[in-house]
């Protein structure tokens, strides 16, 4: 598939930056850069299970997941980890942790970038089968359905191991929550040449 400047319409070529083939424009400085997309999911703690869903959509039609999705341009990930769960087990959650970020290879799209969350039912909230789901359920770790993601299975073992950290009292390491809403960090001395999309 061709893709175009968006500066000038001039049809992108290969070209190599840093060592990597990229697309570019022979006219002028722009790259197209594939970066990953970012998307979030949490690992919802009820009782003594976690919650899932069941997929009303492909990609797993029909198989479980954990809530999350895409983190949109202007929102904080964390926000996002919030808004899925409203959206897709319609359920107000407390984010109590941050587990990991995972990077997810895709072959056929731009890999992504995962960040998964520990968080708890707020007071009340009960889940539900939003829109993307045809059921939710709470599962034991050790007793979990055939999912749909392979890293959800990554996230949810990460969890497992968080569990065992904590019942053994050592320390997290690797795993801090940033405050909600911080600000984009301050460019650091001398400025780099503006990345173009």
């Amino acid at each position: 598939m061709a893709h175009f400047c968006v500066n000038c319409g001039t049809e992108l070529v290969p070209r190599m930056v840093d060592g990597r083939e990229v697309e570019g424009c022979p006219r002028d400085s722009f790259i197209l850069w594939h970066d990953p997309k970012v998307a979030t999911a949490v690992v919802v703690e009820s009782g003594d299970g976690v919650v899932l869903g069941r997929r009303a959509i492909e990609p797993g039609y029909g198989l479980w997941c954990l809530p999350g999705g895409f983190v949109n341009a202007d929102e904080d990930p964390a926000a996002a980890a919030v808004r899925e769960c409203l959206e897709e087990i319609r359920a107000e959650v407390e984010l109590t942790a941050l587990l990991g970020v995972f990077h997810i290879a895709k072959t056929e799209a731009s890999s992504m970038v995962g960040i998964a969350y520990r968080g708890r039912l707020v007071a009340g909230s009960s889940p539900q089968a939003g829109d993307e789901m045809l059921e939710v359920g709470v599962f034991r770790v050790d007793g979990l359905p055939a999912l749909a993601f392979p890293s959800h299975r990554a996230v949810l073992d990460e969890y497992v191991r968080f569990l065992a950290q904590l019942a053994a009292g050592a320390p997290r390491r690797g795993a801090v929550m940033a405050p909600r809403g911080t600000p984009p960090s301050r460019p650091q001395g001398k400025p780099r040449s503006r990345r173009t999309r």
